[in-house]
């Protein structure tokens, strides 16, 4: 059994001459083969360090072969992609599967990626996994030209019997985050390299593209950051990408430099450029996705905490399904905070820093959502 692979494309058509190719995509727009697996550091940089992560399969071959199809931004971003990543290597060492990875540049290259795994016959895909609410319109097509194709989406919804989608409480999760913004930029507090002003009256939220999708983020946001204090506003920005650095560290410093001394982002690689602004200030963040503070280790002493998505958890439980011959399709299955699949984690440097009446009423929050008590708005206000 060939090794799983590594797909960079650059340009669709660079890849449309492996549509005849049974394998599904297993080369970049050169055309060479990748021949070693690219996985996810603990620095977000998609280096190993040399680390072999491929089971080797039994006799029988691999309990299933999953196709993953990334978002946009691709693999190293320490946030979306690598979540997903981390559902499918954790299901190759546990469920013994296989799977192959290809990682678009672009919107347009979504179907050509969906295609290729739902036409391969060696090996024959058990599952193509889609990773983002962008992938949503493909899919619609791509589900109903190969119906015996099993697929998973998350952060969206399409209406089709060999579609399961997963799809989150965003908004749950980062009520949270802005209650402890509001609650730390309200009062003098020093931390690692950053520092909030007791007089501010400003927070700030990133987003990349904007999209009902990104605006649950900052709905919870602003709600968690009003139920803090009422004196304190949120700037907000939508860069329009999801891997652009540059704007998003362009975006955060003109809110740090009006007087936000914290930004949540939810960018993706673009959030990237909201923690170096946030050093370059000596200001805080608050990541995404994953817990930042660990797999953006260079930019730990500014992050204060990260809204966890637990796309590995529904990459996972896809996969299982197929395994275990559960896979039904048309199902929408959502996680929020009661189902674990969101939470807010302290960072790693800083966490031990916040305060404890903050923490048990973020604790606190947390309890009356699950209970009901607490509407958290999934749009903004």
């Amino acid at each position: 059994m060939d090794r799983r692979t590594f797909v960079k494309a650059t340009g669709v058509a660079g890849i449309a001459g492996l549509a005849g190719c049974s394998g599904g995509p297993t080369g970049g727009s050169d055309g060479d083969t990748a021949t070693e697996t690219e996985t996810s550091g603990g620095d977000g940089s998609g280096d190993s360090g040399g680390e072999e992560t491929t089971t080797e399969p039994s006799d029988d071959g691999p309990a299933a072969n999953v196709g993953m199809v990334y978002a946009t931004g691709g693999l190293g971003d320490g946030s979306f992609n690598d979540q997903a990543q981390q559902g499918a290597l954790e299901a190759e060492e546990e469920l013994g599967v296989s799977f192959n990875e290809a990682q678009p540049d672009e919107v347009a290259q979504f179907s050509t990626f969906q295609q290729q795994f739902a036409q391969s016959t060696d090996p024959d895909y058990d599952l193509v996994c889609c990773i983002g609410f962008l992938q949503a319109d493909a899919l619609s097509e791509t589900a109903a030209d190969y119906p015996d194709q099993n697929f998973m989406l998350v952060d969206s919804v399409v209406d089709a019997s060999n579609v399961d989608n997963y799809v989150f409480a965003e908004h749950e999760g980062s009520y949270l985050a802005g209650l402890m913004a509001s609650l730390l930029t309200t009062r003098d507090f020093s931390a690692g390299a950053g520092s909030t002003a007791g007089d501010s009256t400003n927070v700030g939220f990133v987003g990349g593209v904007e999209s009902d999708l990104i605006r649950k983020f900052e709905a919870g946001f602003v709600a968690g950051v009003e139920a803090g204090s009422d004196d304190v506003d949120v700037s907000t920005n939508y860069t329009g990408s999801f891997n652009d650095p540059a704007a998003g560290k362009e975006a955060a410093t003109a809110m740090y430099n009006s007087g936000a001394d914290i930004v949540y982002h939810a960018a993706g690689n673009t959030g990237t450029g909201v923690f170096q602004a946030a050093q370059e200030q000596e200001k805080f963040a608050i990541g995404v996705d994953r817990d930042q503070s660990i797999t953006k280790p260079s930019y730990a002493d500014v992050i204060l905490g990260s809204m966890v998505k637990r796309v590995d958890t529904a990459v996972y439980t896809s996969i299982e399904s197929v395994v275990e011959g559960n896979f039904e399709g048309g199902d929408t299955i959502e996680l929020g905070l009661d189902q674990e699949g969101v939470a807010l984690v302290y960072g790693d440097q800083l966490g031990s820093e916040i305060p404890d009446d903050v923490a048990d009423e973020v604790a606190t929050a947390r309890e009356d959502i699950i209970a009901g008590d607490i509407d958290v708005p999934s749009t903004p206000q």
